[in-house]
């Protein structure tokens, strides 16, 4: 039923949870692509839009937010195709113009994103021409404080990026920085309800058309996190700790240990909320619940990935 609800013209690419999802909308007058993924998944990126697009240009790419895994395909995007112009949401717009990956998020996480060009933002509020349809812009903080969501109003399609998957929502970063977003979680939560999309496009994770479920489980987690946001502070640091490791595969658990002393989120989150404990031994804790989940695997001194 999920796949009768897309419109032909509408061709969801689910990626690994390194890579967002690609939405790739088609038109007659204009091929246009929300999302492009991590950088070290940029080749792929390319090759499902040859192979889905053929000897057609891609003339539009929207980036919902500017987390790495979104946008980190950008530069490889516009270096194929020349004419393509790509929107951005206007919170950070002066910092891509300038290209400050301590602001954009990079530096702090560990991640990496190559300078991209943009074109003009995206402004909540307004409609945006997509393909063959038209898109409503609505701002979505939380996860990320400029985050956007699109909303397709005839056949009532949601794109939620990580506002929204079927199981929770992404890391709220600004509580990271120290910055209280929970009820920013919760709003834009309260606006995906009130818009009841019959299927729900979300950043990670296969589309679903089963709304309520998914956002009792996020409010579940919500709440949670609110009650402790030392647990929120936990599940973070093992997320960009997962991060690292899909990207890198393998690594030795030294080097490892030093790439999180050398990554300032990991000081800050520690320094908020784990300063009781030596670092080396919380990441050596954090290590373990990813081993004990399956999550990731040490032989030796090797840490891998799973």
């Amino acid at each position: 039923m999920t796949a009768a609800l897309l419109p032909p013209d509408i061709r969801v690419f689910e990626r690994g949870w390194l890579s967002s999802n690609n939405i790739l909308l088609l038109s007659e007058t204009g091929n246009a692509l929300i999302d492009s993924g991590y950088v070290s998944h940029a080749a792929q990126t390319l090759a499902l839009l040859d192979e889905a697009l053929g000897p057609q240009p891609l003339d539009l790419l929207v980036n919902t937010h500017l987390h790495s895994d979104h946008c980190g395909g950008n530069a490889a995007l516009q270096a194929r195709f020349p004419g393509l112009r790509t929107l951005i949401p206007p919170g950070h717009a002066e910092q891509v113009r300038r290209w400050d990956a301590a602001a954009l998020s990079y530096t702090p996480t560990g991640q990496s994103c190559p300078p991209f060009r943009l074109d003009a933002v995206l402004v909540p509020g307004t409609s945006l021409r997509l393909g063959a349809r038209d898109w409503a812009v609505h701002a979505a903080p939380g996860h990320d404080p400029h985050s956007v969501i699109l909303f397709e109003p005839e056949h009532r399609l949601l794109v939620s990026a990580d506002a929204l998957w079927q199981n929770g929502f992404g890391v709220v970063f600004p509580e990271i920085e120290g910055l209280q977003a929970f009820d920013e979680v919760g709003a834009t939560l309260d606006l995906i309800e009130s818009l009841r999309p019959r299927l729900v496009i979300p950043g990670h994770g296969r589309p679903f058309e089963q709304l309520d479920p998914a956002l009792a489980a996020a409010r579940q987690r919500l709440a949670q996190f609110r009650a402790d946001p030392r647990r929120h502070a936990r599940h973070a640091a093992k997320v960009l700790l997962k991060f690292k490791l899909l990207e890198l595969q393998q690594i030795a658990l030294a080097d490892f240990h030093d790439w999180a002393a050398q990554t300032p989120y990991f000081a800050l989150l520690h320094e908020s909320y784990f300063a009781g404990s030596d670092f080396r031994s919380w990441i050596d804790e954090l290590l373990q619940d990813l081993v004990r989940a399956a999550a990731a695997r040490l032989d030796g001194p090797i840490l891998f990935n799973q």
